[in-house]
Formats: C-alpha cells, structure tokens, sequence
C-alpha cells in the first residue's frame, strides 16, 4: 500500500510538531511504521493523503458511533456556524444538551458543559474536594483520565504504550494526593481508605476502561464500590467519556445498574466535535461558581458548533432499536475474531463490553492493568501493520480499546475477520 505522501507529511509534520502529532499515540511508535495522513471520511471508511481506503474501528477514538460524516450532525453544524461559532454567552442550544444529558444518564441531575474530557475529569475531582473538604483522590491503574497533573500517576493510554508510569512535570506536592489501587480489586480498596480514614474525597474510574484496553468489570465489582463509598462518604465518579453513550443510551451506568454521585462525558456528545461535561447530584453541582465556591469556567464550553452536532447525535441514539444493532454487529466480529484465533497457537484473547473490544495478545484473561501489562505489544505491533495493509485502520496500540459503528456494514465486519485470518497465519 502506497503512502507516500503521508510520508512527506510525517516528516515535515515532525520538524514542526512534537513528534509530528498533536497527540502521543497517533505517532505510531508502539507500532512501527509512518501514520497515514486522513483527509476524509465517511460512514465506516477513512481515506488518507494518498487515497487508501480503510474501515475504521477508532472512529476519532469513541465519538463516531454513527459513522463518519453523518449527514444530519453535518447539516446541524452547517447551520450552527452560520449563525456564529461562538459567541461567549448563553444559547438555547445549551439547555437543550443539558435536558437530554439529563434525561438519558441516571447520575446527573444537573450538568456543566467544558471542551474536553480532561477538562471534565479535573473539574470533577476539584467538585468531590470542595465538597467534602478532603485533598485525596483513588484512581485505577492503568484508568486515564485525560493528563492533567492529579490523574498522570498510573495512567493508561499513551503513558501505557510508551512505557511512562508518571510524567516529567508533575509536582511530588500534587501527586501525593492520588492513591491509587487494582482495577477490579475491592479488597485493594478498603484497604487503601483504612490506611487513609477520613481524607478521601472520591473514587474516579472508567466503569470500563477502554485506556489500557477494554476490560470488562467483575461480577460486584461497580456494585461493591457503590457500597464503600457510601459507608465512608466518598464520592464516587465514573469517568464515562468514552463509556458514556456508547454502552446503552445512559452509559455503563446504565448497562451495570450502578449509579455513581458524579459522571464525566466527552466524545460522543459532541458529535465528533470537542467537548466534555460533568455532570451530578444538584447537591453537589451547586458548589459549581456562581451558585457556589468552586471556580471553573472556558470561553467556548457549551459553544453551539458542539451543541448543535451533540443535540443531533444524542437524537439519534434515543431511536428505538440502536444498541441492539450495535450489538449485533459487535457480537458478529467478536465471534469471527474468536474462530480466527482459535486457529493458530498465538496466545490471545479477545474482550468486549457491548461496542468497545480489544484483541489481546496475551496468555490468559485480562483483568487489570498488570495482567494487560503481559501483552506480546511487538506481536501486536505485527498485528496492526498487517491489517493496516489489508485496509483495516485499528487503534495503534495494544492498550486501547476499538470501537463500532452503526455505519459498519456485514460486508466490512466479513472483510475485518478475512483480513485478520491472513495476518493471523503470519504471527
């Protein structure tokens, strides 16, 4: 396959841009190779510099559930910027997000829209700490939570890919007060508030991580975490901006029966554009500035580009019959993934909660971050480059999870599992 172009780009890109990327993981490094350049998209397809074709399951990592390109999200953006992208004041539109929000996640009463998810999960912890007057926050190994300084202990994502369990930058003051503890592991828990009584102010976790790969939650484990923090008054947050939407209209809260007192969203409520919310209790959203003491703001939160492809989107969804589609198709390329492997003695094994799955080369279930952590990433370095060849656009990196669409079609679920038998007799 021909990439000649985005070769040009890379290299001019990387005498310009750290790395040549506005963000780690899009460099390639764990996997070797030159990124292709995109230049267009539309439904489950992506097109780089040089006119390849591939189906894509990274879909702007999480946010295109619809597909690229959707005609609806692209006609309401349209028809936002000619009425202005920004104005710096309130709009309808704004109350109009809120109130679906509102309706579709059962932990929000009410909500405050940001531009990204990082900016989500910080304001959230900054609510949990204002609030309970406590400085410590618990976090998951291996759970990423966007790169502000609280969260950049453990992380996953590209501090998983690239090795980097903590970042250059990050003040020993500040991180100090992150603890953190096993995903899937109650017992790591108590432990950690009995070793920390009365200075805990919340618990953030992807409900399912999709940063350090999927990784489904053990039968218990969100409703054990409930239980605790309620005991020791502890806020708990599920970081839903990537679960949020995807997994059932009201996110993995919804699909595990767990409600959590604050949840951050990102991606899919934007439509494909930036934007972030977080969203609780209104006995804790009313500590939020200017009803109350903690500061937070941004010149284009709520902004009605955003808005108006997030109103859309969020439309779409509440339609009868979508996850059940999104189900079936992602049930169709775990089942055909599954025979591929079965085939060939690769250690592997294949994870999925509802539209998000990883392919693990790895030797048994994984669980959490240390058992992700014994994945072949050079076999999955080959993995990705053989399907890159045959046309199939993958996460470049072993430690992030893949995402359907309601725009794949049979044909390119049937294309991905043929693609991935011939890479597979390679490996």
């Amino acid at each position: 396959m021909n990439r000649t172009r985005s070769s040009e780009l890379f290299r001019k890109a990387q005498e310009l841009i750290p790395g040549g990327v506005n963000s780690p993981v899009r460099a390639f490094r764990a996997v070797g190779g030159t990124p292709p350049f995109i230049k267009s998209a539309r439904g489950s397809k992506i097109y780089d510099a040089d006119g390849n074709e591939y189906i894509d399951y990274v879909g702007s990592w999480g946010p295109m559930i619809l597909g690229h390109c959707h005609p609806a999200i692209t006609e309401a953006a349209v028809k936002a910027l000619e009425n202005g992208a920004s104005f710096g004041a309130p709009t309808e539109l704004e109350v109009e997000m809120a109130e679906l929000v509102i309706k579709c996640v059962p932990s929000v009463e009410m909500v405050r829209m940001v531009n990204s998810g990082t900016e989500a999960t910080m304001s959230a912890i900054r609510v949990a700490r204002g609030y309970t007057g406590r400085d410590k926050i618990v976090k998951c190994e291996g759970c990423y939570h966007g790169h502000e300084d609280s969260f950049l202990v453990k992380a996953g994502s590209g501090l998983t890919t690239f090795g980097v369990p903590t970042s250059p930058g990050v003040p020993k003051d500040v991180s100090k007060n992150t603890l953190t503890v096993p995903y899937n592991s109650l017992e790591a828990v108590e432990a950690i508030i009995a070793a920390n009584k009365g200075e805990i102010a919340c618990i953030i976790l992807e409900p399912v991580p999709g940063n350090m790969g999927c990784i489904e939650p053990g039968a218990g484990y969100l409703e054990g975490l409930r239980k605790i923090t309620e005991r020791e008054g502890i806020i708990l947050i599920f970081d839903e901006v990537m679960s949020g939407f995807r997994l059932a209209l009201g996110g993995a809260q919804e699909r595990f029966g767990v409600t959590p007192d604050m949840t951050t969203m990102g991606k899919i409520i934007g439509g494909g554009l930036p934007v972030g919310a977080y969203g609780g209790k209104k006995e804790l959203m009313q500590k939020v500035s200017p009803v109350g003491p903690v500061y937070q703001a941004g010149t284009l939160s709520g902004n009605p580009l955003a808005m108006s492809a997030g109103i859309v989107t969020l439309k779409e969804l509440m339609k009868p019959g979508v996850y059940e589609a999104l189900e079936k198709k992602s049930v169709r390329l775990e089942t055909g993934l599954k025979k591929v492997a079965a085939k060939y003695p690769v250690p592997a094994s294949f994870t999925r909660v509802g539209s998000m799955s990883t392919v693990f080369f790895a030797p048994g279930p994984v669980f959490d971050y240390e058992s992700a952590l014994k994945s072949d990433t050079a076999r999955f370095g080959k993995f990705f480059m053989g399907m890159l060849e045959r046309g199939v656009n993958l996460a470049p990196s072993q430690f992030e999870a893949g995402f359907m669409s309601l725009a794949h079609s049979d044909e390119d679920i049937d294309r991905t599992i043929a693609a991935a038998d011939e890479v597979w007799a390679t490996l």
